[in-house]
């Protein structure tokens, strides 16, 4: 049976391949290709420049063509490594092969190929590698899909700022806020959860088999290479990679900052799967409706449904995108002595991880696009709910000393189908001052939103 959209094990590419074409040359095994020969390239240019006497800086010409490998990357130069993967039986040496190949016919450059993955380690270039990808991925992806919705809900706060709606604590009926307000409070959520995403420092080390340029040493002993390794991390590319470096480090850099990445994610993802079931239930509810598409079925056997389907997809694949990062966040920072090589095959699911979370995201915008509100439907519950003014009313009490004010709230409402006339006779009968009075008299459900407006209004 041939791979395909039909055959692919992952609905990621299958079902839902179309929807994740940025991700997919990010963090596919390409992706992790393209950056190794990046990095491989990086490394052997700098070394040119660091004053070696057997190794000359190289010519203009021999860097551009150098650079041209990393930016003309093809599915044919990946899979060209992959064919020599098949006897090396080792990824990275493939990557380094492959590169030496290229210099065939370049007397420059044949003369200096032992300086390709000169004293490096694997890790050397697979951490840097993934550091690459997930800055991409982040930036390219992740923050842009979360940007999308936050730009959504903040639009939809301002909108609906002023239109009131009846709260509900414990399932039941609380004070009134508004559509707009309820929204607010997830752009605030979710800005401080992308301020973290974006400030994580992504991490990579460049530091030999152990972490102590035992093998840069052997060679060169009175070269300074931590700061050498330093500046190709963190220079700007292409002279560098454009990372943090990392000083400390076994085999393998700790991934603690990958952690703290797919941690900050995760929490994004739970405000959006909070989000997800809260309109859920306002469709329900019937808060809001959803605009038809032509031609779509909402059941097999009940013509009418217009199903919440997209809410459900995006809770169901925030889901799971949230159990492989979590999974990620608690390994990944774990390794047996100088190295173990559990988090080889756990990182390659990276892109698995951030995939189902940039489907969610796609989701969730689907749905939020489609959703119109049902101001008639909210009018009446607020107008079914006046219990709520007991918490105005006995607070204006308390206000003035009236003694017991929350009892007697408690006697009039508690449990009972409360009518605005019931209230207003309590409000006749106190003993406080006539504009109080007066304005506690013209209240109603509706109107009693606090500063909810102005709030939604501010994000």
């Amino acid at each position: 049976m041939s791979l395909s959209s039909l055959t692919a094990l992952s609905p990621l590419d299958g079902r839902y391949a179309s929807k994740l074409s940025t991700l997919r040359p990010i963090m596919s095994e390409f992706g992790y290709m393209h950056r190794r020969v990046q990095v491989e390239i990086t490394w052997f240019i700098a070394l040119s420049d660091a004053g070696f006497a057997e190794f000359s800086p190289l010519s203009e010409g021999a860097r551009s063509y150098l650079h041209g490998l990393v930016n003309n990357f093809s599915e044919a130069d990946a899979q060209a490594i992959k064919d020599i993967e098949k006897t090396t039986n080792h990824d990275v040496k493939a990557v380094e092969y492959w590169i030496k190949s290229k210099f065939e016919a370049r007397p420059e450059l044949l003369k200096a190929a032992e300086f390709v993955h000169f004293a490096c380690t694997s890790e050397d270039i697979n951490n840097t590698s993934h550091a690459l990808q997930i800055r991409a991925g982040r930036d390219q992806v992740i923050l842009p899909g979360l940007d999308r919705v936050v730009l959504k809900l903040r639009e939809m706060a301002h909108q609906y700022a002023a239109v009131p709606m009846l709260s509900r604590t414990h399932g039941q009926t609380a004070s009134p806020t508004t559509v707009g307000k309820e929204l607010a409070n997830v752009v605030v959520r979710l800005q401080g959860a992308m301020d973290r995403i974006a400030n994580v420092k992504l991490l990579a080390k460049m530091n030999g088999a152990v972490g102590n340029y035992n093998a840069h040493l052997s060679a060169w002993p009175d070269f300074d290479w931590e700061s050498f390794s330093k500046n190709v991390v963190e220079k700007h590319e292409p002279q560098g990679l454009g990372l943090t470096f990392q000083p400390y480090s076994i085999q393998i850099e700790p991934h603690d900052y990958m952690a703290e990445l797919f941690d900050g994610i995760a929490r994004a993802n739970t405000i959006l799967i909070d989000l997800s079931r809260d309109i859920w239930g306002y469709v329900s509810v019937g808060y809001f409706k959803q605009r038809l598409k032509a031609g779509e079925i909402g059941s097999s056997t009940m013509p009418h449904k217009v199903n919440p389907i997209d809410f459900e997809n995006a809770e169901g694949n925030l889901g799971l995108a949230n159990a492989l990062l979590r999974h990620l966040s608690e390994k990944l920072p774990i390794s047996r002595w100088q190295r173990d090589l559990t988090d080889s095959t756990v990182l390659r699911n990276i892109g698995v991880a951030t995939g189902y979370a940039a489907l969610a995201y796609t989701s969730l915008m689907t749905g939020l696009n489609k959703l119109e509100l049902n101001e008639e439907r909210l009018a009446e519950d607020l107008d079914n709910a006046w219990e709520v003014l007991a918490e105005p009313i006995q607070t204006v009490m308390r206000r003035y000393g009236v003694q017991g004010a929350y009892e007697k709230l408690k006697e009039v409402t508690r449990g009972k189908t409360v009518r605005a006339e019931d209230l207003h006779q309590l409000i006749n009968s106190l003993e406080i001052p006539q504009a109080d009075k007066e304005r506690l008299l013209a209240m109603t459900p509706a109107s009693y939103i606090g500063k909810a407006t102005e709030l939604a209004q501010r994000v």
